[in-house]
């Protein structure tokens, strides 16, 4: 998959999060990053196989992290959240490149291995939602590096 580049307007820069159920960890990170990196992505989510809900205890680590859930949903991965994406954060587990081989629009995907809490305790939801909290802002700080100074986010 080709890593085109970010738009030359600058940030905010759209941001989809894709896990499996979209119930735990990209409704987490999209919480996460519209509070902490407001200035620099716009986030959304999405999963491969949406669960239509987000799991309750996703909301209750959340709430208890001082995040809003109120604006979250599960939601399938659909053509229009894929084109609207400058940057894709696959949470999946599966390799991006064929998990979005149908999706003819090329995007920056960056892969993220992070432990599906779907099932688990809420200390597990807890140390997913402090990684997700220091890999949005390490991807914010990125972000941010390239709109002052050119320098490529991504690197390999």
């Amino acid at each position: 998959m080709r890593n085109p580049s970010l738009p030359a307007e600058g940030p905010p820069y759209t941001v989809l999060f894709v896990c499996i159920g979209n119930a735990c960890r990209s409704p987490m990170a999209e919480a996460i990053a519209r509070q902490d990196a407001q200035d620099v992505i716009k986030p959304l989510s999405a999963g491969i196989a949406a669960l239509g809900f987000v799991v309750e205890t996703t909301k209750e680590t959340l709430a208890a992290n001082g995040y809003t859930t109120e604006e979250l949903q599960s939601k399938p991965l659909t053509e229009k959240l894929w084109d609207a994406a400058h940057v894709i954060v696959n949470m999946t587990g599966r390799p991006s490149e064929s998990l979005f081989r149908s999706f003819n629009t090329p995007r920056r995907v960056e892969d993220w291995l992070v432990l599906d809490p779907y099932g688990e305790r809420g200390a597990t939801f807890q140390k997913v939602c402090e990684e997700l909290q220091q890999r949005v802002a390490d991807l914010a700080e990125r972000l941010r590096a390239q709109d002052e100074g050119g320098r490529n986010p991504f690197p390999k």
